[in-house]
């Protein structure tokens, strides 16, 4: 199976674009092969979507752009490839890559859509918001010009870093006026979906969705709220990350261990 002609790859940004559904969302269970990119559409879900950390880790680099951008696509390709579904590719930050030149490798490797993120590897922390927005608008220009209906989801990492550092109840709120604008000024630059990964309480959530003007994509956490929940918040886009990747290698590791004994 070869990446989609044009006119498919139009189709499949197209239905890609139109799941989009706030309060009937998404859900992308994301995979990081082909076997498991096609068990993803055996289950019944419409479009697969990859997990940078989890591909990365199949290729045995760390995630956060720990793996040479031509090996990520290269997976990439395999998993358009090998299913008859559109297909949205973590793009990581971009890989240093010029806006026309990340186009033209995701249209290359047939993606339908994409996830963009506004931390900077290479420095550390967050990319500054308004150059980011130029950046995503440069991007959606380049696809707009070729005729490339790409499917923008542009993550917003303002709640990564506490997340990760334990923080306490109270500070996603707080770190909400900065993540709504940032995440307005994505969708002004031409974004289709903001993701906010890392937002998962309820309260919280409910300001960012009501006041940002287009459609959220939530992070699967455990601590976030229920599905049914989060339909009800208007959520319009659902993922699993690396979740169900590193829940695969407990089990793997689970399986190995009972071997011996």
């Amino acid at each position: 199976m070869t990446c989609p002609p044009a006119a498919d790859l139009a189709s499949r940004c197209d239905q890609l674009r139109s799941l989009h559904r706030p309060g009937a969302p998404l859900l992308l269970p994301n995979a990081w092969d082909v076997a498991t990119a096609r068990a993803v559409v055996a289950a019944g879900f419409p479009v697969v979507a990859t997990s940078s950390g989890a591909v990365a880790a199949t290729l045995g680099y760390e995630d956060h752009e720990g793996a040479p951008a031509d090996e990520m696509l290269a997976a990439a390709a395999r998993i358009a490839r090998g299913v008859d579904v559109p297909v949205t590719v973590d793009a990581e930050a971009g890989y240093g890559m010029r806006p026309a030149e990340l186009v033209a490798a995701l249209r290359g490797v047939g993606a339908a859509g994409c996830n963009v993120e506004d931390t900077d590897h290479a420095a550390g922390g967050l990319r500054d918001p308004d150059h980011h927005a130029e950046w995503l608008g440069e991007v959606r220009r380049a696809a707009s010009e070729d005729g490339y209906g790409l499917v923008i989801n542009a993550r917003v990492d303002v709640f990564l870093a506490p997340l990760l550092a334990g923080a306490g109840p109270g500070t996603q709120d707080e770190l909400v006026p900065e993540a709504l604008r940032r995440a307005q000024a994505y969708l002004e630059a031409g974004a289709d979906c903001v993701y906010p990964i890392g937002l998962w309480e309820t309260d919280a959530l409910r300001h960012f969705i009501s006041e940002v003007g287009g459609p959220v994509n939530v992070a699967r956490f455990p601590q976030a709220p229920s599905l049914a929940e989060l339909a009800a918040l208007g959520v319009a886009r659902v993922s699993w990350g690396t979740l169900l990747y590193r829940e695969a290698m407990a089990r793997f590791q689970e399986q190995l261990g009972s071997r011996q004994t």
